[in-house]
């Protein structure tokens, strides 16, 4: 039945490849996948897949690569992804040596894949099950690992239905899951070769800040300012909520990155702001330093200019789903969330440890707003309950690779 699925799968989105843009690139990729493999697979190379299904997932699996390639430098990558808005971001990754799509999983398509790498081992980022790839390095006896994985009772391998398909799960040699929950849940389907290890986002953020750039037009912008508010990955619904309260309380700086960068959404944006305003790439610090507000118009600067703020929005909590709050904690800085947030776990242990702040409207922000405007104890215990959350949690790349057994 699956196999018959897959089939259906390609032909739908062969179909869907002709009337949309991101389709269309993730089927010209996954068709041209073999020909970079047979291009450029050394046959006398050691190689560990990596497979992400996208942008997040890589940001997972980077810190498991790049500790392979610092610490075992005579094995070769081989980097994954299902999802154009992973490949076509970062397919040009120099910590990988092969990048490409993974194709659809089909018995032929896993066998040939499987044929032509030889893999001495695989890691497959959070969410990932293909049962034919899976199948197929079990057969072939090559160990593979469940990265920063994370389990819930409503998924399909704890329901009645879904049982046969849940048999898939012991292919993995290894599961390195999020939490206690993941592990009894495995457990209760007989998978008992589990480990809580953490999240591996963590040490990459870790990473990150480490690698911050520094912005001078950003500096000029909030130099002499003890109030600077930085909104990260905002949507519409999101500015909705924080806006009117900066165009009332003029004494803090703004500082907006919006997830959608388009003209269309930024001047939507700047119609909503009663402040001078510059856009970041149309602006010199010069200009920066005089203005109330800076609208981030490009992508690539988000997790530096947390740096600079004293408080922080994470958008998507109107709509899709919040977006990565560890990059704005680890600065020391309390986070702002929507509430569609409850499927995120970082969100979740952030906000218990007192980082982190659920509001649900405008209201609710202007009060939260308002305590850190005028408390300044709690924003002080509030910004360091954000970054010693983030260390605590660090260390999950130590924890992974430590047991595995890569020589």
């Amino acid at each position: 039945m699956y196999n018959i699925l897959m089939y259906f799968v390609w032909f739908g989105v062969s179909i869907a490849a002709i009337f949309d843009h991101k389709i269309r690139l993730m089927w010209r990729g996954q068709r041209r996948a073999f020909r970079i493999l047979k291009r450029k697979v050394d046959p006398n190379a050691k190689y560990v897949w990596v497979h992400a299904a996208s942008l997040g997932e890589f940001e997972q699996g980077r810190p498991i690569i790049e500790r392979i390639r610092l610490e075992h430098p005579d094995y070769k990558i081989l980097l994954t992804f299902f999802s154009p808005s992973g490949y076509e971001v970062r397919k040009n990754y120099p910590g990988a040596d092969i990048i490409t799509y993974l194709p659809i999983d089909t018995v032929t398509n896993a066998r040939r894949f499987l044929r032509t790498v030889r893999p001495v081992a695989a890691f497959f980022i959070k969410y990932e099950f293909w049962y034919n790839y899976l199948h197929v390095l079990r057969h072939r006896k090559v160990p593979v690992y469940s990265v920063s994985s994370i389990f819930r009772p409503d998924q399909v391998f704890f329901r009645w239905y879904g049982r046969q398909y849940a048999h898939v799960l012991k292919c993995f040699t290894r599961f390195f899951v999020q939490n206690e929950e993941s592990r009894m849940l495995l457990e209760k389907i007989g998978i008992h070769e589990v480990e809580i290890t953490g999240d591996t986002r963590f040490d990459r953020v870790m990473t990150i800040k480490s690698l911050a750039k520094e912005l001078p037009i950003v500096e000029s912008f909030v130099k002499g300012s003890e109030k600077v508010f930085v909104a990260g990955s905002s949507w519409g619904p999101d500015e909705d909520v924080f806006i009117p309260y900066f165009n009332k309380h003029k004494d803090w700086k703004l500082i907006i990155a919006p997830h959608v960068i388009g003209e269309v959404h930024l001047k939507q944006i700047l119609s909503k702001l009663q402040r001078n305003t510059v856009r970041f790439t149309q602006t010199t610090p010069e200009e920066a330093a005089t203005a109330d507000c800076l609208l981030i118009d490009c992508f690539g600067l988000l997790s530096s200019i947390y740096n600079y703020g004293t408080v922080a929005y994470i958008g998507g909590g109107f709509g899709v789903g919040i977006h990565n709050t560890l990059e704005a904690a680890v600065w020391n800085m309390p986070v702002i969330i929507g509430p569609n947030n409850k499927k995120f776990d970082e969100a979740q242990g952030l906000m218990q440890a007192g980082g982190c702040f659920e509001i649900h409207d405008a209201a609710e922000f202007e009060t939260l707003m308002n305590r850190f405007d005028t408390d300044k104890a709690f924003l002080k215990d509030s910004s360091e309950k954000a970054g010693q959350f983030v260390k605590g949690q660090a260390g999950a790349t130590d924890r992974i690779l430590y047991a595995v057994p890569l020589k």
